[in-house]
């Protein structure tokens, strides 16, 4: 079993640190991570299923412009499928 990639392969979003700030002013570090979420998508110029690990916004980008133009726009940087 593969573990889960802790970034978006449509959009590239990553954990991003800072610290928590309390009232009293003391801080603590801290992490916002992306959404993600494991989808499998059927990819029709590619004659396949693929499993990709995306943010709620890389779900917005694949509705809008299509799973096709996408998969291209990753296979074109290197991204595995």
């Amino acid at each position: 079993m593969h573990a889960m990639t802790t970034y978006c392969q449509v959009t590239g979003a990553r954990p991003v640190f800072g610290r928590s700030v309390s009232h009293s002013h003391r801080r603590s570090s801290r992490r916002w991570s992306p959404n993600l979420q494991r989808r499998r998508y059927w990819v029709p110029s590619l004659g396949r299923t693929v499993r990709l690990t995306v943010s709620t916004k890389g779900m917005k980008i694949i509705d809008r412009q299509g799973i096709d133009v996408v998969v291209a726009r990753m296979l074109a940087r290197g991204e595995r499928l």
